[in-house]
């Protein structure tokens, strides 16, 4: 899953980007309204966590742009103000929640899996596919033959696919979705950690396998 974080405050984005990270989130930080708006509407992200007060847009003014688009990502809103006006005029501009500062990191990430819990998805978070399963809030991959808890690109690369089983998945898209757009990561990479992956659905013994389409992606397919 991927995080746009817009925040000015280095520190804070620092530290709120390591947060995310080890929670097997992808993150792009950018620390002002403008761009804020333009990476948001370049890209595709599962949702944005922005700070209202920023140099040359302020994330209020960021959220409009965005809106006025079309894009209709949620949008979590961060401020040091607490006072109700600011809150509403966030929530009219286009706002899904807002978090005052300072906040728990367990409030966040409460916040954020809430904003992303598709009613496709059960309630005990969990995605299954053939005898495979992904338990989205333990982060571990199991069959009846045993389990891996997997973290950072293996547990988005798998949750990718297994969202979307039999749907072919571009190597672009992998890229894009999981290293994000400032990587500098050589888009092998995608590859090496689908071999990771195989290596382990073979491990557990899964009916399901990663299957790869020549100059086109990968999906994830019942085996025959």
């Amino acid at each position: 899953m991927r995080i746009l974080l817009a925040e000015d405050e280095v520190s804070m984005s620092n530290a709120l980007k390591a947060i995310l990270t080890k929670n097997n989130y992808s993150v792009d930080a950018v620390y002002n309204g403008e761009d804020a708006s333009s990476y948001a509407l370049a890209c595709e992200y599962d949702v944005i966590i922005m700070d209202i007060m920023m140099p040359k847009m302020n994330g209020i003014e960021a959220l409009k742009e965005i809106r006025k688009k079309g894009n209709t990502v949620p949008v979590i809103m961060l401020t040091a103000k607490s006072e109700i006006d600011d809150k509403v005029e966030g929530l009219d501009a286009g706002a899904n929640d807002y978090l005052t500062k300072p906040f728990s990191s367990r409030e966040l990430l409460a916040r954020l899996r809430a904003l992303t819990r598709s009613p496709q998805v059960a309630a005990d978070n969990v995605l299954r596919v053939g005898n495979l399963t992904l338990d989205r809030g333990s982060f571990e991959l199991y069959t009846p033959s045993g389990k891996y808890r997997l973290a950072g690109k293996e547990f988005q690369m798998i949750e990718l696919l297994m969202a979307q089983p039999g749907i072919l998945i571009s190597t672009e898209r992998f890229m894009d979705k999981i290293w994000g757009i400032d990587s500098e990561a050589d888009i092998s990479v995608v590859w090496t950690y689908i071999s990771f992956l195989r290596k382990k659905l073979a491990a557990l013994e899964a009916d399901v396998q990663i299957k790869a389409t020549r100059n086109a992606g990968y999906s994830l397919e019942t085996k025959k």
